[in-house]
């Protein structure tokens, strides 16, 4: 799931991902940052969540990277990927 607040010429995005029980990690990359991992924070409930403050007006591919598995957000739109997998998109 994604929230988005906009501020300006910036949104402030929360990623965030309920994975299957028993997932240690999960990892969040994508175009802003040229795909380098940050690791997502985990509440109490299981859910992982990572805040970021992005440029408006444009559209990102990003995923996120469970215990190696690449995994696209339910709720945005997908796009092939040069690595056989697909890649989220959102737009802002």
């Amino acid at each position: 799931m994604i929230k988005t607040k906009k501020n300006g010429q910036k949104v402030r995005v929360t990623f965030t991902f309920l994975p299957e029980d028993g997932v240690k990690s999960v990892l969040l990359s994508g175009e802003w940052n040229d795909w380098v991992e940050e690791p997502m924070k985990q509440k109490k409930n299981g859910e992982f969540y990572k805040t970021k403050t992005l440029a408006a007006g444009n559209t990102f591919q990003f995923g996120y990277k469970i215990d190696s598995e690449w995994v696209t957000d339910s709720e945005c739109p997908s796009v092939a990927s040069p690595f056989q997998t697909q890649n989220s998109v959102l737009e802002l």
